[in-house]
């Protein structure tokens, strides 16, 4: 049995694994109350592939990369190219997951209309399938646009990070009954504007159960414990590449920050001593067949 490998081609499906399908909006939606969801950040060709050959359901291109990916403070200064360029790639690596792209700071905010146009540019040249937006009641319309036109939108709500100067700084939402209703009445607007799945950062877990039993689609929770109906993380987090600051709520599930540090020092140390590269490395001469790669 064969599907795609991601590059165009065609491989074997790894032994013991039946052929997936493409995981789609409407099929996510269906996985309410049901089996997780397990949703995982990209950014890149290679790592969507590596993630998807993995199982996960959901590559999320987050806006996310202006931190882990650029260096920057916040992900505020993230354009809708970047975007844009990011989700294509990530797109060429999902065989079986299904793809998401953020909508960055102020593409969407100023209207429906600029929301609609913003969402389009991430489908028709992002190769997004589908697109999320941070924010609740106050961005309804824009979902209910969006949706109407035929694109699939995910929410987000709690911590918002386009609005940390807003909000003070990245701290945890919906403590007290009045944040508390906030958080589960833009939930529900989100829900009523056509959104497909919710996500819920940085809310209180039995806060996370209320939103997750009082809206008809899927949560994921980051942050926000165990009683939504799936969960999404920073893959770089998640495998131990975050040299910096771990947030409390990330599992590291590898350390491979490590494992890279100590094959550069093993590269560098070859290279220097004349260990690398041997024999077996280098091409034959005198007409060989052989075909050299140029990945450099």
């Amino acid at each position: 049995m064969y599907a795609s490998d991601g590059s165009g081609g065609t491989g074997p499906v790894p032994k013991g694994q039946a052929a997936r399908t493409k995981v789609t909006a409407p099929a996510l939606r269906a996985r309410k109350g049901g089996e997780p969801l397990a949703m995982l950040t990209a950014y890149d060709f290679t790592m969507a592939r590596l993630l998807d050959r993995a199982g996960v359901d959901i590559l999320l291109v987050g806006d996310s990369l202006g931190m882990v990916f650029q260096g920057l403070d916040t992900t505020i200064p993230v354009t809708l190219d970047e975007i844009c360029y990011h989700s294509r790639a990530v797109a060429r690596g999902a065989e079986h997951a299904h793809v998401v792209a953020d909508m960055p700071f102020m593409s969407f905010q100023l209207s429906a209309t600029q929301a609609l146009e913003s969402a389009g540019k991430l489908v028709k040249e992002g190769m997004a399938e589908s697109v999320k937006l941070e924010g609740g009641s106050e961005v309804a319309e824009q979902v209910r646009r969006i949706v109407r036109a035929g694109i699939p939108v995910m929410g987000h709500v709690g911590l918002t990070p386009q609005s940390v100067h807003a909000m003070g700084g990245y701290k945890v939402q919906g403590k007290g009954p009045d944040a508390a209703a906030r958080v589960l009445a833009d939930a529900r607007a989100l829900d009523e504007a056509g959104a497909y799945a919710i996500v819920l950062e940085a809310v209180p877990p039995d806060l996370a159960a209320e939103v997750t039993a009082g809206v008809s689609v899927p949560t994921i929770g980051i942050g926000a414990g165990a009683g939504c109906d799936g969960q999404v993380l920073v893959c770089y987090d998640m495998l131990g590449m975050n040299l910096g600051h771990t947030p409390k709520f990330c599992k590291r599930f590898a350390e491979l920050g490590e494992r890279i540090d100590e094959a550069v020092h093993a590269y560098v140390r070859d290279v220097r001593e004349g260990a690398f590269p041997g024999r077996e490395h280098c091409y034959k001469p005198n007409g060989s067949a052989e075909v050299a790669s140029h990945r450099a």
